[in-house]
C-alpha cells in the first residue's frame, strides 16, 4: 500500500500557495516519513471549534482521527481502549477532578506506548506538569495553530528515529533545529493572521521539546532532596543572584535576544535555589530563563533528558512537582565557581 508523505497545509486561504507550510523534508526525510505507519489520533477538548481545527490538522498530516470528544469523556472513560497512537488534549483550566483524570490518562498513555500532547494555560502549567510524569507528554501553553501543527509533526518525526539513543550534542542540535522551524512557522502565521490567535493567547506560548526523552536515569533519589550535596560546595547564593541580575541588566541597553542563553540562566537560577534550599516550579524556571516560555520549556525537557535537571516530586502533595539540579550538575556548578574564584584571586 502506498504511503503518503506528510505535508502540512498552513491554516490560510484554501488554494493560496503563499499560505502553505514550507516543505521542510529533504530527500532523506521523504524516505523516513514514507516508511511510517499511519497513526490514529484521539482529540479531547471542550471548545468545539478547536476540536474541529485539531482534527483538520491531524488529517492534513496523513493521520487517522479515531475520535473527538469533550474533556468530560476523559474523566468518564479514561480506560477506553480506543485512545489510539496519539492523544491530543486541551485543558486551559485544570481543577481537582480534571487533574485526577489527566494523571490517570497519563498513566494509560504510558502503558499503551502512545504519545500525548497537552495544551494548557500559563496559570495551569504547574498543575499540568505535576500530572504528567509517566508518558513524556509534550506540553503546549496557550499555543497557536502553528504550535499544534508542529507538535503533530514532531510526533511523526519521533516515530521514525531512535531519538533516545542520540548523544547529548545531537540532542542539542535537534533542539536548535526545532527552534528554527518553530520560528519560521510563527512568522508565517503572523503573515497569515490566524483568526484564533487572540483567543488562544498566542503571545505567551510554551511548547515542550520537539523530542521526548526518558529522564528516568536522571531521577536519582538523592536529587529529590533539595539540599546541598556533601560532595559539592556551592557558592554563596547571594553571589549567584548578583550575577543573574547583572546578566539581566544587559537587556536595558541592548536587545535582549542578542544574549539569549537559557541553559546557563536556568543553571544559575537552580544553583542559587539549591543553595537556598528553595524549590523551583517549572513556571518560575521559564521566567528565569530570560527567553520566551516556548523556548524555555524546550530547554528544560532537553536538559532533563541529558541528566542536568531532574523532576522533584512534592512529598506533601503528589499533584505538584518541581525542577532541581541533578547531583552531577550541582558538582559541575560547584567546580565551575571554584575555578572562577581561583582565577579572580590570581589576577
Amino acid at each position: 500500500m502506498a504511503q503518503a508523505v506528510a505535508r502540512f497545509e498552513y491554516p490560510g486561504n484554501a488554494g493560496d500557495a503563499a499560505n502553505r507550510w514550507p516543505d521542510f523534508a529533504a530527500a532523506g526525510d521523504v524516505a523516513l516519513l514514507s516508511s511510517l505507519s499511519p497513526l490514529s489520533v484521539s482529540i479531547f477538548a471542550d471548545r468545539a471549534w478547536l476540536r474541529t481545527e485539531m482534527a483538520e490538522d491531524a488529517s492534513a498530516a496523513g493521520l487517522r482521527v479515531a475520535r473527538t470528544a469533550d474533556l468530560a469523556t476523559i474523566a468518564g472513560g479514561v480506560d477506553d481502549p480506543a485512545l489510539g497512537d496519539l492523544v491530543l488534549v486541551d485543558c486551559p483550566l485544570l481543577e481537582g477532578a480534571g487533574m485526577a483524570a489527566l494523571a490517570q490518562l497519563d498513566q494509560r498513555v504510558a502503558q499503551s506506548g502512545a504519545q500525548m500532547v497537552v495544551s494548557t494555560s500559563m496559570g495551569s502549567l504547574d498543575d499540568v506538569f505535576g500530572c504528567l510524569d509517566q508518558s513524556a507528554a509534550q506540553i503546549l501553553v496557550s499555543p497557536s495553530r502553528a504550535d499544534r501543527v508542529l507538535a503533530i509533526g514532531q510526533v511523526l518525526c519521533g516515530q521514525g528515529s531512535r531519538v533516545r539513543e542520540l548523544n547529548d550534542i545531537d540532542r542539542m542540535s535537534l533542539l536548535r533545529l526545532t527552534q528554527q522551524v518553530s520560528e519560521i512557522a510563527h512568522k508565517l502565521e503572523e503573515l497569515s493572521g490566524s483568526p484564533h490567535d487572540d483567543a488562544n493567547g498566542s503571545g505567551n506560548r510554551v511548547g515542550a521539546s520537539a523530542f521526548s526523552f526518558d529522564g528516568s536515569n536522571a531521577r536519582d533519589p538523592a536529587t529529590q532532596r533539595l539540599a546541598r550535596s556533601s560532595r559539592a560546595s556551592l557558592p554563596d547564593p547571594r553571589l549567584v543572584r548578583k550575577i543573574i541580575r547583572q546578566r539581566q541588566l544587559r537587556a536595558r541597553f541592548f536587545e535582549g535576544e542578542l544574549f539569549a542563553d537559557p541553559a546557563w540562566d536556568m543553571l544559575l537560577d537552580l544553583t542559587a535555589a539549591r543553595a537556598e534550599h528553595k524549590r523551583v516550579s517549572v513556571t518560575s524556571l521559564c521566567i528565569a530563563s530570560g527567553v520566551p516560555p516556548t523556548t524555555a520549556l524546550r530547554w528544560i525537557t532537553q536538559m532533563t533528558g541529558t541528566g542536568l535537571f531532574c523532576r522533584a516530586e512534592d512529598a506533601t502533595d503528589r499533584r505538584r512537582a518541581f525542577i532541581a539540579l541533578s547531583d552531577n550538575a550541582t558538582e559541575g556548578m560547584a567546580r565551575y565557581f571554584a575555578e572562577v574564584g581561583s582565577d579572580l584571586l590570581a589576577l
